[in-house]
């Protein structure tokens, strides 16, 4: 490589090392993000180019008045909205399918997403087959979206679920009974807009789940396999929000510094775990909750302070800075020593905010645990797990949960 000398009278040659491997990519969308931001919808909507935008959403959100705000944000700009609330927690394969068939039969173009992960996540569903056609279990797996999707704005109503800044769509398999991961390039958002005020309307149980999605993405993503230095940035930042906020938000939900902190949180967890990806609590928190269709950060919740404790047995350094970050004092401690602190934090928040101590108490039981444990080794996010793992593995730490 040759360069320019400082004074510009010369040059110098160094030579840089060249290693594609230490090479990143880091992908986000357009970000509004404050109090007051949805009001920024409409004019977000007609920069993608949208006429007749459709909006998913669910009954919930309906129901506490956002999205009668959003359509009048998107009417005021002269937009013509449609509208699709006939979406569940952990959306289904079969709505997503009724979603696209109305999207098409109203000749929509922009497709936004209002609520939580399941809202987000049927909308991506949408956009999926509205550019690639099919059934949307075509596409589970890494990279298997190739054709162009329509444009994607995203609103969530939540503090954890990172879907609408990440390139994840999770969606049940009505027939197998479990979730599927797609994930690509593809599924990340054009624009995101995140309004601390829609936090307010969640209820407590569901504060409480997202708010540990958030927290372990900020985990996984950090000692992920494809963790990288842009990425690690927000995953600590965000695990230290989580532990700064998460409870006040619980103790005084219309607090509006501990709204905005957890609505912060979320993003940045969202930005490390579609550049890191995630590892085995996801892996196998998918698979519990399409088997019983129950809330995936509580899944996480329980989950997490077994995987830790698992992928510090063999790597237990980079667990340090993220106990730090979790306001642990553990500078000199030995690494292992500070993981087990870490993953003793964890469960004291979730018994905090009133996560159960026991998969049990969700309606697991021994009889799960094989195809549990199988049904996670299909599991994008299992790829980049921080320790090699099996089957065996799995139902280990499934079985420690229990």
């Amino acid at each position: 490589m040759t360069a320019l000398g400082g004074n510009g009278a010369g040059t110098t040659t160094t030579t840089w090392p060249l290693d594609a491997s230490a090479l990143v990519k880091f992908q986000a969308p357009e970000i509004v993000f404050g109090i007051g931001a949805l009001a920024e919808a409409g004019y977000a909507a007609r920069r993608l180019g949208a006429r007749r935008p459709f909006v998913v959403t669910d009954p919930g959100i309906v129901e506490v008045g956002w999205a009668h705000e959003l359509l009048g944000h998107l009417r005021e700009v002269g937009l013509s909205p449609v509208v699709c609330s006939d979406v569940s927690p952990n959306p289904r394969d079969v709505e997503v399918a009724a979603a696209h068939d109305l999207y098409r039969a109203n000749d929509c173009d922009v497709i936004i997403g209002l609520g939580g992960g399941s809202a987000m996540d049927a909308a991506k569903g949408v956009a999926v087959l509205a550019g690639n056609g099919g059934s949307i279990l075509d596409y589970r797996g890494v990279d298997q979206v190739h054709r162009e999707i329509p444009p994607l704005l995203m609103v969530p109503s939540t503090s954890g679920t990172g879907a609408d800044v990440s390139q994840f769509c999770i969606v049940t398999d009505t027939t197998r009974h479990v979730k599927v991961t797609i994930m690509g390039r593809a599924l990340v958002p054009d624009i995101s807009i995140t309004d601390p005020r829609l936090l307010t309307t969640m209820p407590e149980w569901l504060n409480a789940a997202t708010g540990l999605d958030a927290l372990t993405h900020g985990i996984e993503a950090f000692v992920s396999r494809a963790h990288n230095a842009l990425a690690d940035v927000h995953a600590l930042n965000a695990v230290g929000l989580v532990n700064q906020h998460l409870v006040q938000t619980m103790r005084a939900p219309d607090d509006p510094e501990a709204r905005t902190g957890m609505a912060e949180a979320a993003l940045a967890a969202g930005l490390a775990f579609t550049n890191a990806i995630l590892g085995a609590t996801h892996a196998m928190s998918h698979q519990v909750g399409g088997l019983l269709d129950a809330p995936h950060g509580v899944i996480n919740g329980i989950l997490l302070p077994h995987v830790i404790r698992y992928n510090a047995e063999s790597s237990p350094d980079r667990f340090v800075p993220l106990a730090r970050s979790a306001g642990l004092a553990v500078d000199g401690m030995p690494p292992a020593e500070a993981a087990e602190a870490l993953a003793v934090k964890v469960r004291v928040m979730a018994d905090e905010v009133g996560v159960p101590l026991s998969l049990r108490s969700l309606g697991i039981t021994e009889e799960h645990l094989v195809t549990l444990s199988q049904n996670s080794l299909e599991d994008a996010c299992l790829t980049t797990n921080p320790r090699p793992t099996d089957a065996a593995d799995i139902e280990r730490i499934f079985r420690a949960a229990l």
